[in-house]
């Protein structure tokens, strides 16, 4: 009786999680509700319980490294559920996931049906032992569990109609664009500089092009694919640190005197309601500041010299010349429903770079705020300038396999239809 008791609540628990995440848009298609009501999480997340396994915004943590660091988890239903529609996988597909965990590969093997075929890789053999045991004993032997770096794909079963990467990655690395099929497409937790999107692209030839990105997070990609941010603390201490994907300023001494001088605080007047997500921001100064970078304040060391809403996370840029630094920080207005975006800034020319920065936030406001989000496009390393259209109105990160393009279309007239879904921004 226990057991079908606890049986009967597990079913229970699907439903209702299936139920909200149609509800906050997550589940679109009949296809992916239809999985993530058969499919049995909790007997694929055994280290929690049934709430904690069907809890829709939360992963389970199934491995932690040395330091106590997350290095595997089943991921989230919310997370799960809007990567699959990103994906439109459809029966008969063949499928590549990397980064194993067990249940999102047997909601693959689900989609694809018994003509289909299901292949998950992953560098830490105690996952694939792990995630190899899962499925046989809850009913999906015919799941490929492979231990291998996944930097090289796994080019023993491709072409790939699919390839879903389940891991932080900063880079696409060449074999996953050539083991697609000319029709293939990729959804990959794309880490762009410190912005981290669930993308959904596209191959087009030799390249690929976006058709939906999503805020998501993962545990960083591991082996040949791993890439750490680089920080540096402004005071010496770690008061306050800014965090950089894509190298540090020139000279980062010139900042040591950017915290001696008074703190400017610039208003923008581009206010958000509370509670409601911000679309595209965080991306859209990731593409316009050229120093861009993240902030986050320890709550034990801070002296007040910043003063961002955020501790633990704040956008941020230092200047062209390396001399000033600002942050980006929204304020409750006076009858506490909507926030105001600003720009504070330290160092010589505080007002100027303040002002600049300012002037993006009103910017995107005004140009990008209702529009579909960015134009994501990986192009291979070495792609000349003038073979990248999209650096008319965007700019290129470059990275060591890809040269990852974001550009800006305009926000649609009022009584027209946004392309795709818009991005839902971290929380400020």
């Amino acid at each position: 009786m226990p057991e079908k008791t606890e049986e009967a609540r597990a079913a229970q628990l699907r439903e209702q999680v299936v139920d909200e995440l149609i509800a906050d848009g997550a589940i679109v298609s009949d296809a992916v509700a239809h999985v993530i009501r058969t499919v049995p999480r909790h007997l694929f997340a055994p280290e929690a319980s049934l709430e904690e396994a069907y809890s829709a915004y939360n992963a389970v943590i199934t491995k932690r490294d040395g330091d106590g660091s997350a290095v595997s988890s089943v991921s989230a239903p919310q997370i799960q559920a809007f990567m699959l529609e990103q994906a439109e996988i459809r029966p008969g597909m063949r499928v590549l996931e990397i980064g194993s965990g067990g249940l999102n590969a047997a909601y693959l093997a689900e989609l694809v049906g018994e003509a289909g075929e299901v292949t998950t890789v992953d560098i830490d053999p105690e996952v694939t032992d792990r995630a190899g045991r899962l499925l046989k004993g809850n009913g999906y032997p015919q799941v490929r569990v492979v231990p291998a770096d996944a930097h090289g794909g796994v080019p023993a079963h491709a072409p790939y109609d699919r390839i879903i990467v389940t891991v932080g990655a900063w880079d696409i690395p060449p074999a996953w664009i050539t083991q697609l099929t000319q029709q293939g497409r990729i959804v990959v937790p794309l880490r762009m500089r410190g912005l981290m999107r669930s993308v959904a692209l596209q191959r087009i030839s030799d390249h690929l092009v976006s058709t939906s990105a999503r805020i998501c997070g993962f545990v960083p990609m591991q082996g040949t694919g791993a890439r750490e941010s680089q920080v540096l603390l402004l005071t010496g201490t770690d008061e306050i640190t800014l965090r950089f994907d894509d190298g540090l300023p020139g000279d980062p001494s010139l900042l040591d005197n950017a915290v001696r001088t008074p703190r400017v605080e610039t208003w923008t007047g581009v206010t958000v309601r509370r509670g409601v997500p911000v679309d595209s921001l965080q991306l859209y100064l990731a593409t316009v500041l050229p120093g861009f970078c993240t902030m986050a304040v320890d709550p034990n060391l801070d002296t007040g010299l910043v003063a961002p809403y955020n501790k633990r996370f704040s956008l941020a840029a230092v200047s062209e010349d390396g001399r000033n630094f600002a942050y980006i920080t929204p304020r409750l207005t006076a009858d506490d429903t909507l926030f105001e975006y600003g720009a504070h800034a330290l160092g010589p020319e505080a007002t100027g770079f303040a002002d600049e920065v300012a002037e993006h936030l009103r910017a995107w406001d005004r140009d990008h705020r209702r529009g579909p989000g960015p134009r994501i496009t990986v192009y291979p390393a070495g792609t000349p300038d003038d073979q990248i259209p999209e650096l008319a109105d965007g700019r290129v990160i470059d990275k060591k396999h890809s040269r990852v393009a974001l550009s800006w279309p305009p926000a649609p007239a009022a009584d027209q239809d946004v392309p795709h879904h818009p991005i839902k921004e971290e929380g400020e």
